[in-house]
């Protein structure tokens, strides 16, 4: 009962005033709609094929109708080879394709000139464009034996012209499945300034905390028949009533509002957030135990928000970093709420997400119990002992 009676003050200190509910929920709204309208309208960039046909019959035409029905290639046709080498070096292509003149009717004699492809880099979509190309060159080549048998050289070209535009005709067409295997763009950065954000909390919590102490009030509460876990316990109840408030704002406004799409439920994203929240105010209860002088509480965000937010990929993927580092970002609880959020994003069930959830958790109780032992109303900084 005492610690539920610490929680509500806490809540009427913090959120009894205009102030504090700028603060703790006017502000994370702007900056979660300012993260998602920046970040989180990101799409798949598609693949910029540029080609040269110099082909004067339909084979030609016919690579270039297959690549175009590929909604994810964007083509982009080129006056000559230089200009189709300099998109490249240039970085306005991705792969780049000539159609060798000739080319319907080597098909036609059984000779098949080759389709020369370029590229500056290995990547999957100039792979994907180069076995899209073999396989129309394939089919094309399957044709001219079929022409070449039945002795129709003569009307050949002709007739390659109306076989193919038979193939066209009963082409299988396909259709783009979204299979959520992966998380959609800019999810990963979007819940990574989310997070960051929510982590001010600790300044708030460290500040009324210290607050006490140097008004001595936490002196009195030390006076009364009431245990050091009791006081840590509501602190920490208090603030997480305000969180969690905080974190049910945010989705609702960035879910209703701005209309975004996290591809994950609201009540497994709510759970992953809180738990999240939760790691934030232990380690939030530990840091006020140790900080004496409020002077100091300026410095929580260079020496803890700000590090672990980097550490833990909220900025960059950890998957960029150095292997000491990523090592490090597992004791890092950013690391573990965006990989929940990802998880969940692709499809994963509360079961999928467990590992994630259970770190947090363990962080969550490990920091409380450590602040519970070391929050003590002490000597101040700015005169006297409680």
């Amino acid at each position: 009962m005492h610690s539920l009676t610490i929680a509500w003050n806490m809540v009427r200190r913090t959120l009894g005033r205009k102030k504090g509910w700028v603060v703790y929920l006017v502000m994370p709204c702007i900056v979660v709609a300012l993260a998602v309208l920046l970040l989180g309208q990101t799409k798949a960039v598609g693949i910029v094929v540029s080609y040269v046909n110099d082909d004067e019959g339909p084979a030609g035409q016919y690579v270039i109708r297959e690549l175009a029905r590929h909604d994810q290639y964007v083509l982009k046709e080129a006056a000559s080879e230089a200009e189709l080498r300099d998109g490249l070096l240039h970085n306005t292509s991705t792969v780049g394709i000539r159609i060798p003149s000739g080319l319907s009717q080597g098909l036609i004699e059984g000779e098949v000139p080759g389709v020369k492809l370029y590229e500056l880099t290995a990547s999957e979509g100039a792979a994907s464009v180069r076995l899209t190309v073999e396989s129309a060159i394939k089919r094309l080549h399957g044709t001219g034996s079929i022409i070449r048998t039945a002795g129709e050289e003569a009307g050949g070209m002709q007739m390659l012209e109306q076989v193919l535009g038979q193939v066209e005709r009963y082409t299988i067409d396909t259709a783009t499945t979204d299979l959520h295997l992966y998380s959609r763009p800019g999810l990963a950065n979007v819940t990574g300034f989310t997070l960051m954000f929510m982590m001010g909390l600790i300044s708030s919590v460290v500040t009324l905390i210290v607050d006490d102490r140097r008004q001595r009030t936490m002196s009195r509460i030390y006076t009364a028949p009431v245990r050091a876990y009791e006081i840590a316990l509501g602190n920490f109840l208090g603030s997480l009533v305000v969180g969690s408030l905080q974190v049910m704002v945010v989705l609702l406004l960035s879910r209703t509002v701005l209309r975004y799409d996290y591809g994950i439920s609201f009540g497994l994203h709510f759970l992953i957030l809180t738990a999240f929240m939760t790691v934030s105010l232990g380690l939030a209860t530990t840091v006020a135990g140790m900080i004496r002088n409020d002077k100091n509480t300026a410095l929580i965000n260079s020496l803890i928000i700000t590090p672990t937010s980097m550490l833990g990929g909220c900025f960059w993927p950890i998957s960029i970093m150095p292997d000491f580092m990523q090592k490090i970002a597992n004791f890092i609880p950013q690391k573990w709420a965006i990989e929940a959020v990802e998880i969940g994003a692709t499809g994963g069930s509360l079961a999928d997400i467990g590992q994630p959830l259970a770190v947090l958790g363990l962080m969550a109780v490990i920091l409380l119990a450590v602040g519970s032992a070391v929050l003590r109303p002490s000597e101040v900084g700015t005169g006297g002992r409680a």
